[in-house]
Order: structure tokens, then C-alpha cells, then sequence
């Protein structure tokens, strides 16, 4: 399993509103910058999120973007699924019943299975405010805005 450029911005994206979440709405501009990723591709990703209850938007001079939930109530699997789709490493991992064929003879079916389940644990086991709380260790506490 690869993730794309678009989930990985994402990601950053997310955690850049949560980083700054007490600052009110942010443009894509400030979050462009901070993270140097063109306007243009964030553009591109946050129609992905309109659906979601993720992104809360207002429009006009004060405009921006902010979490529409709480940093801890957002997982990386969450926002990952949103981008990337299915985060299975083959299809029939992820279907139930499984549709292939040979299922019921595959030596390796379990082991997809087996690893779509530790990948879903793992993602959907990591929030926002972790890595914002984790970015702030790194960093020795100092942070700034």
C-alpha cells in the first residue's frame, strides 16, 4: 500500500488546522505557506472533505477553514479513507462476503485480511491532537505560532 501525494497533504493540512485550531478560520494561503504546499493542490483536496463533517468553511474577507470537530475525534485512518479509498493492500481483504473465486481455497487470503485489520488498528488508533501532542515533544515544548 502506497499513500498519494493527495492524502499525504491532507494529512498536513488537517494537522496544520489543528495545530492552529484556537485561531479561528484559516485561509489556504497562511496553511499553504506554513506547510509549503501549493494553494492550488490544497484547492484540489478540500472538496474531498465537503461531505465529511471534518472541515467547517466560511466564506468572505474572514474566510478560511477550521476542524469541525475536535482534534482527538479525527483519525488518520478517518482522513486517509477520505483520500486514498480502501486502505486494503488487495481488494479481497476488504470485501465481506469475499467475492474472488478461490477464496475459500487461498493460502493467502488471511494474511491481506490479517493486514488490512492491523493497518485499520493502527491508522484509526492515531488522532490529530496525537501528532499535534507528538509534534510538540519533538519540539521541546516550544511552540509558537
Amino acid at each position: 500500500m502506497r499513500i498519494s501525494t493527495k492524502g499525504r497533504y491532507a494529512l498536513r493540512m488537517l494537522v496544520d488546522l489543528a495545530e492552529h485550531r484556537n485561531s479561528g478560520f484559516i485561509s489556504l494561503k497562511e496553511i499553504a505557506e506554513r506547510q509549503s504546499i501549493s494553494k492550488k493542490y490544497l484547492e484540489q483536496i478540500i472538496p474531498i472533505f465537503n461531505q465529511s463533517n471534518i472541515l467547517r468553511t466560511n466564506r468572505g474577507s474572514q474566510g478560511g477553514y477550521m476542524l469541525g470537530k475536535r482534534p482527538d475525534q479525527i483519525t488518520v485512518g478517518e482522513i486517509l479513507r477520505l483520500t486514498e479509498g480502501s486502505l486494503a493492500p488487495v481488494d479481497c481483504a476488504a470485501q465481506n462476503p469475499v467475492e474472488c473465486e478461490r477464496s475459500a481455497v487461498c493460502p493467502t487470503l488471511p494474511v491481506w485480511q490479517g493486514l488490512f485489520r492491523v493497518i485499520g488498528d493502527y491508522l484509526d488508533g492515531i488522532t490529530l491532537q496525537d501528532i499535534v501532542d507528538q509534534q510538540q515533544v519533538r519540539n521541546g515544548g516550544n511552540y509558537v505560532i
